[in-house]
């Protein structure tokens, strides 16, 4: 029946206001979203790369010291490992992925054997933990007394994978703080990762971000001898020469005092004394704990803060730093100061990323796109409107204001979601245009073939809506698995875009072109008491 109960009509009405009130921001200027609350000023579309401009980087983790890396945790647990066991060894050293040693009693083969298989950790899948039955170490005795350790193929590609995870997140931390919105991050491949950030037009400031490790360490300086006889004659074992900023050479232990994941916090500021910008850091606990011990035992002795192997600074400690925070001074730009800081919140990556594809889009040729997509919406609902008022007549008229009300939802939608509009987004709404009247128009004709058959207005019109009701579900519904799909499946973000405009389109049609429409016209059959259709 066409009757509607208040709290149906309530409902209707009640999801129309939210959709045009949602949707508002979206056509209001700044000045006036401004002065609106917090939780409707928000609700805005948020503009693609495509169409706003920004930056677009491809990464890719360096495999290579990803291996190496490895390759060095691994001779360095072996060491402790057969130190702990009381096994004698010498020559010590790494062959690309395999660690080598040889036993000073070849007897202890063995034993040491045993020791080191216990290394070995079982390789996890990230589907619940589930295992490959692999591990990532193997250990085979050789003549003689040699040992070697390697590291398997399956181990090291799981490892890539780990870092690929969370290099996704840092990088999300990261961008984040720079203050823009919906970044686009997305892994590529087994070892890339795609980054695009609307509305960034400085890609160098990006790159400088995305493309440190970040890995801090507190260590202390080594002055058993000067920077410049190491570098001429040969370090001490436990020490290497590292270079600060402006190329000075420093002699630093290899021994991590304190390391940066042990900060809480990272924020830029002002040095009080000679208004120079510096970084300000907090430990949590541990780290608190140990910088005290560390400052405590080290008074008049230089301490070296090192970010990515290269010294920022090393000043004298004066006295023990009990409090668990510090500063890192240095000749910092604002920007530099501030860039440290959100590094240092952010945490260090898993490994160092490669830059393999960069460009910009500029915001002139996203205007273009959008005044493009706003001429073929508005071609397209021109001739929408014709033909709809040509055909239907008054019928016509309120698929109109449903198609009107169905865009606003669209709209709504996406800002209540924070789904980020792409130019593919823009040809998902031009084509739902079309579909959205193409419910109408099935139920019209059914009404139509309900008159034909000698029904009155009225029942014919309920009698259509009822018959249509089915093929709508069913066309929208099948249309709905194309696009979660084309969601899932799609990839890219442009793909992945459109697929959203067309699923929150097919969603809104079925509300607007039938609900909607039908209340509409029972109200108007509730007024007029119409003898025959208008169509």
């Amino acid at each position: 029946m066409l009757h509607f109960s208040r709290f149906k009509t309530l409902a209707i009405l009640g999801i129309t206001f939210l959709g045009i009130l949602f949707a508002l921001p979206n056509v209001l200027p700044n000045s006036v979203v401004q002065a609106l609350p917090h939780w409707l000023a928000s609700s805005r579309v948020t503009l693609g790369l495509d169409l706003q401009g920004g930056s677009h980087i491809l990464l890719e983790v360096d495999g290579a010291a990803l291996r190496k890396e490895r390759a060095e945790q691994v001779r360095d647990e072996v060491r402790k490992v057969l130190r702990d066991a009381r096994i004698g060894y010498t020559g010590l050293a790494i062959r690309d992925v395999t660690v080598q040693l040889r036993l000073r009693d070849p007897a202890d083969t063995d034993k040491a054997v045993a020791e080191l298989r216990k290394l070995a950790a079982p390789i996890t899948t990230n589907l619940l933990g589930g295992g490959t039955g692999e591990m990532d170490l193997t250990v085979s005795p050789g003549s003689d007394g040699q040992v070697s350790v390697s590291l398997t193929e399956a181990g090291l590609n799981a490892r890539v994978r780990s870092a690929v995870d969370q290099s996704i997140e840092i990088i999300r931390r990261r961008i984040d703080q720079l203050g823009t919105v919906e970044p686009n991050i997305q892994r590529q491949g087994a070892d890339r990762i795609l980054v695009q950030v609307p509305g960034l037009q400085d890609p160098q400031r990006l790159k400088a971000l995305l493309g440190q490790t970040a890995k801090l360490s507190f260590r202390m300086v080594d002055q058993s001898m000067s920077p410049q006889q190491a570098m001429d004659g040969r370090p001490p074992v436990d020490s290497e020469v590292l270079r600060g900023q402006d190329g000075t050479p420093y002699l630093v232990e290899k021994q991590v005092r304190v390391s940066g994941e042990d900060l809480t916090d990272a924020q830029p500021g002002f040095d009080q004394q000679t208004s120079q910008p510096l970084v300000t850091f907090r430990f949590n606990s541990n780290g608190a704990r140990r910088f005290a011990t560390t400052t405590q035992d080290a008074v008049g002795r230089p301490f070296a803060i090192v970010l990515d192997n290269q010294v920022i600074s090393a000043p004298v400690i004066r006295e023990p730093i009990m409090g668990g925070s510090g500063q890192i001074s240095g000749s910092f730009t604002v920007q530099q100061a501030n860039d440290l800081a959100i590094l240092l919140r952010a945490g260090a990556l898993p490994a160092p990323l490669k830059v393999m594809e960069e460009r910009t889009v500029g915001p002139s040729l996203g205007q273009d796109s959008i005044e493009a997509g706003k001429t073929a919406a508005f071609v397209a609902a021109g001739l929408v409107a014709v033909f709809m008022l040509a055909v239907y007549g008054l019928f016509g008229m309120f698929a109109l204001i449903a198609l009107a009300v169905h865009i606003t939802l669209m709209f709504a939608l996406q800002s209540i979601l924070g789904a980020t509009l792409t130019l593919p987004g823009i040809a998902g709404v031009v084509l739902t245009i079309g579909m959205a009247v193409d419910s109408n128009v099935v139920i019209f004709e059914r009404i139509r073939d309900e008159a034909r058959e000698g029904r009155s207005a009225i029942s014919a019109i309920d009698k259509g809506f009822v018959q249509a009701l089915g093929t709508i579900l069913d066309a929208n519904i099948t249309a709905l698995a194309t696009g979660v799909i084309l969601f899932l499946l799609g990839g890219s973000g442009p793909v992945r875009g459109f697929a959203v405009t067309y699923i929150l389109g097919l969603l809104t049609t079925v509300f607007t072109a039938y609900t909607l429409t039908r209340l509409m016209i029972a109200w108007w059959v509730k007024w007029r008491r119409p003898a025959k259709l208008p169509i």
